[in-house]
């Protein structure tokens, strides 16, 4: 039970519970209900995919005995948890703490764990509505929850106190269903909690009412680097994940713990530039999260001569609202945008690029642009993939890319020295990531497009909206 208490620890740590809501979820998920294993799970058919065409979607199809009620096979488990497990009650921690637990085997050859000399009175009834009496059964992962000494601290708690028990399963299940429906200005209906959480990543109500000019004014003469200004707004936006909607721009927590100390930020030139920002920020009454997302607009405007839209209103979080914990895995492992990766992984980096720019909810398209303009800005990790001075917002990255005299030779498994066939001159480096957008024949036919000479408006104004697209993605507030 111990071991199965680490298990149940890091899987619940996964869904970003503490230990108090993950007690919580189980012995609550466990005050209703059985488990099922009332037969060898042999005779338990394959899944919907897995079974045959005339099953019509169906799966998972028992041939022992009635195959459903109290003959039932799904976990190979079997038995009831309470007495009463069609009730909200305190029951689960009344048997789990009455009774010392034997370990047993289910009809399906399962470990489970039976109370000794159990009373019949805390039987439960048999499924079918008979008046026969079956044992409550506990599985391994319940013992854990009195013999982890963390466990049962928190058990006998909520043993003692009901009423603390049904807040905090009420609380952890509410987190568990919305943890991936992003902050609560999402939320529909008139049952919305008032109560604003953590896991909810909050974050205040921004001003928009500000000279926003003025602001771009004080940026242009701030001496922050076009390059510096790009890639402090790209590390605070693309935290951004599609799967969840956590992450982003809004809140600024790039200047908290943990981002601020994010390898990829680069912490010690992210230091210099927010500290500039954000006096910029206070002088003009506006956010930081919003000065960060205009500087990269200034930047890129500065690069290119062209407009870029930007929308004021996003907030600054505070360290009470950032759960640090629950935010460092968002920690970048690599980004392919700005050519950093941790270290070597099984996946190739081009592979870890696709993801990043899916959880971003980028197109193909966009993501190639991207990736050619921030080359062309000067951006990259550790300057592999930058051919240009990286001043000028242009698509000569891609002309260079896509360059027939250039011979590509590979120096160690993620670098490359590219030199010219006809004079052997050396031009420059590139990682898989750059060179990706050369060999995918789907990549570079986008990339051809960019690099025609009468493209080069059509790449600016692709690479803006794209950039527009990253910066806005977690500003729901626009949408609603």
């Amino acid at each position: 039970p111990l071991l199965s208490g680490q298990d149940v620890r890091e899987t619940f740590a996964r869904m970003a519970m503490n230990d108090e809501e993950t007690v919580a979820l189980v012995a609550g998920g466990h005050t209703f209900g059985k488990m099922h294993g009332a037969g060898d799970d042999a005779l338990v058919g394959p899944e919907p995919e897995g079974s045959p065409i005339e099953a019509q979607g169906f799966g998972w199809s028992s041939t022992h005995k009635s195959g459903k009620g109290v003959d039932t096979i799904t976990s190979g488990l079997e038995g009831p948890w309470t007495a009463n497990p069609t009730q909200w009650d305190n029951g689960y921690f009344d048997l789990l703490f009455k009774y010392e637990w034997e370990l047993t085997k289910s009809p399906a050859g399962a470990n489970i764990w039976h109370p000794v000399n159990v009373n019949e009175a805390d039987k439960a009834p048999e499924v079918d509505g008979s008046d026969v009496k079956v044992m409550p059964t506990m599985n391994t992962a319940d013992i854990a929850m009195v013999t982890d000494p963390e466990y049962r601290k928190i058990s006998e708690k909520f043993h003692k106190d009901p009423e603390a028990f049904a807040d905090a399963f009420a609380r952890a299940w509410f987190k568990l269903l919305h943890r991936d429906m992003g902050p609560k200005l999402r939320y529909l209906g008139p049952e919305v909690p008032d109560e604003e959480l953590i896991w909810q990543d909050p974050v205040p109500a921004g001003n928009d009412a500000y000279n926003v000019d003025a602001v771009k004014a004080s940026i242009k003469e701030s001496g922050i680097s076009i390059q510096e200004m790009v890639e402090t707004a790209w590390a605070s936006a693309s935290t951004y994940r599609g799967s969840d909607m956590r992450g982003g721009a809004n809140g600024a927590r790039i200047r908290l713990a943990p981002q601020k100390n994010w390898a990829a930020n680069k912490p010690e030139q992210l230091e210099k530039v927010l500290a500039t920002l954000e006096t910029i920020a206070s002088e003009n009454n506006a956010s930081l999260a919003d000065v960060i997302v205009l500087a990269g607009g200034v930047g890129i405007e500065m690069a290119s001569g062209a407009s870029v839209p930007f929308a004021p209103g996003r907030g600054d979080a505070s360290e009470a609202q950032t759960d640090v914990d629950s935010f460092a895995v968002l920690e970048p492992a690599a980004d392919g945008f700005r050519n950093f990766q941790r270290t070597s992984f099984a996946v190739s980096p081009e592979e870890m690029l696709l993801d990043k720019a899916q959880l971003l909810g980028l197109t193909a398209a966009e993501m190639t642009v991207l990736v050619g303009g921030l080359r062309a800005l000067g951006i990259s990790s550790d300057g592999h993939g930058v051919w240009s001075d990286g001043q000028s917002l242009s698509n000569q990255w891609f002309v260079s890319l896509l360059d027939m005299d250039t011979v590509w030779s590979q120096k160690d498994e993620n670098l490359f020295e590219g030199s010219s066939r006809s004079t052997g001159e050396t031009l420059g480096t590139a990682t898989r990531v750059d060179l990706v957008f050369g060999s995918n024949s789907e990549l570079r036919a986008i990339a051809e497009v960019y690099a025609q000479n009468d493209n080069g408006d059509k790449f600016i104004a692709d690479f803006i909206a794209a950039w527009t697209k990253v910066m806005n993605a977690d500003r729901f507030d626009l949408a609603a």
